[in-house]
């Protein structure tokens, strides 16, 4: 287990270059499984999560090359489906959330597809019922064992079909879109999820010579084919990356660009940390952060009451930035109240923040008000341990604005998602050192 040690109360100064998006990168390397030809991939992040299922689709049989940084070559024409019955692919398979998004091009190219019950953050119950209803409604025969929590979907060959999904699961569409391509006839997915690492996909498979319409809508339409060919893709910058660096310039009170943000991508977030206080301003592709030098105020509604930040399905605000939102509020002046629908366990993080002086009354599970400090008070530095991906990165933005010297365990759960952290912060000003 390796530890951040972390000296708060700097001002960090210069720009930052977001990492590949790591939601993209686990959709867009399960989707080389469709073919047996070359498909490139570049701006591949460096990160815990994509490195195992890089390593999961090894030890599958797919080739894999590096061909430069975050670049890569995979061409799955030896596929080992022997693989998915061993006892390594049951610890290998469990310990990846993302993993479960090889079941759908496995089954619609070589008629079968397994997977243990996928592992990741412990932020609550994450249903993998959308992915299996959906497999179901393209002829698969499904099974479940509940002794060693392992699925499995069998079809001798996929057939159209009109779905409903019972929720805009981004990981769920995935795995439906990339089983449909390969299906016989045409596939409907009304309520499907259209945020743009999604879109992405759909984006790669149609130039793989999938027939997909009604990209970035909620209703996709598949037209089936025989089979799919290579292609090249880039990934987008990582918003979460990009909402994170917002939220470190504003607490710490440093001038930051955020370089290549691709901001046609970002949605709401500009926006929403706008409401919070914070100037972003756009230079080209760029996000421009000044120094907050005298803080930053929250906004109100138009009636004078209290902001809600809840997040959505996009185009909705994404959940994964809440945390974020929850750390930056610390400092603000003013009050808001953010609401987790989605996971139930996402908040409890906060304990660790009140720890740090912060004004936080967590209401249940789902909510919590933040009343902010104005940097009257400074948060103070303590010693904590990350719990997952996204309250990491939460805890130690905190820490650098801090005052003292905190102490983050338990740094694998950051490392998972955001690339040679330690290093980029270093290079803008962070105080900042990993110990093993």
């Amino acid at each position: 287990m390796s530890t951040f040690i972390i000296e708060g109360g700097h001002q960090l100064k210069g720009s930052i270059q977001p990492q590949g998006a790591k939601n993209e990168a686990l959709q867009i390397l399960c989707a080389v499984l469709l073919t047996p030809e070359i498909v490139t991939i570049h701006n591949i992040p460096d990160i815990v999560d994509v490195n195992k299922l890089i390593s999961l689709l090894e030890k599958l049989g797919v080739k894999t090359k590096k061909i430069g940084s975050g670049s890569y070559t995979f061409q799955a024409d030896e596929v080992n489906m022997k693989y998915l019955e061993s006892a390594e692919f049951k610890e290998d398979g469990k310990g990846l959330r993302g993993s479960i998004m090889i079941v759908g091009p496995l089954l619609a190219r070589f008629g079968k597809g397994y997977i243990p019950k996928p592992g990741g953050d412990k932020i609550g119950r994450r249903r993998v019922d959308t992915h299996f209803e959906g497999f179901i409604n393209l002829g698969a025969k499904f099974r479940y064992n509940r002794e060693d929590h392992f699925y499995g979907v069998e079809a001798d060959r996929l057939k159209g079909a009109y779905m409903l999904l019972d929720e805009a699961s981004v990981t769920g569409t995935a795995n439906i879109v990339m089983a449909a391509v390969l299906a016989e006839g045409t596939t409907t997915i009304y309520n499907a999820a259209c945020e743009p690492y999604l879109q992405q996909l759909c984006k790669m498979l149609n130039r793989m010579g999938a027939k997909i319409s009604g990209v970035g809508s909620n209703m996709l339409v598949i037209d089936g084919v025989d089979a799919l060919g290579g292609t090249e893709h880039r990934m987008l910058p990582d918003m979460i990356e990009i909402g994170s660096w917002i939220g470190l310039a504003a607490m710490t009170k440093s001038e930051l660009t955020i370089k290549n943000v691709s901001w046609d991508d970002l949605g709401q977030i500009p926006n929403v940390f706008r409401k919070l206080g914070i100037t972003v301003e756009r230079d080209g592709d760029d996000i421009y952060i000044p120094a907050h030098k005298d803080g930053y105020e929250i906004q109100s509604y138009i009636d004078g009451s209290i902001l809600t930040v809840a997040d959505a399905p996009w185009p909705g605000f994404t959940p994964d930035l809440l945390s974020i939102v929850l750390v930056i509020a610390t400092q603000a002046r003013g009050a808001v109240l953010v609401h987790q629908k989605m996971f139930e366990s996402r908040l409890f993080f906060v304990d660790k923040l009140i720890d740090m002086g912060a004004k936080i009354i967590l209401c249940d599970p789902h909510r919590a008000t933040v009343i902010g400090h104005d940097f009257k008070s400074s948060l103070k530095a303590t010693t904590m341990t990350s719990p997952d991906i996204r309250a990491g990165i939460s805890l130690l933005i905190a820490a650098l604005s801090a005052k003292g010297t905190s102490t983050i365990h338990n740094i694998e759960q950051i490392d998972r998602g955001y690339e040679r952290i330690d290093e980029r912060l270093r290079a803008i000003g962070a105080k900042i050192t990993r110990l093993s």
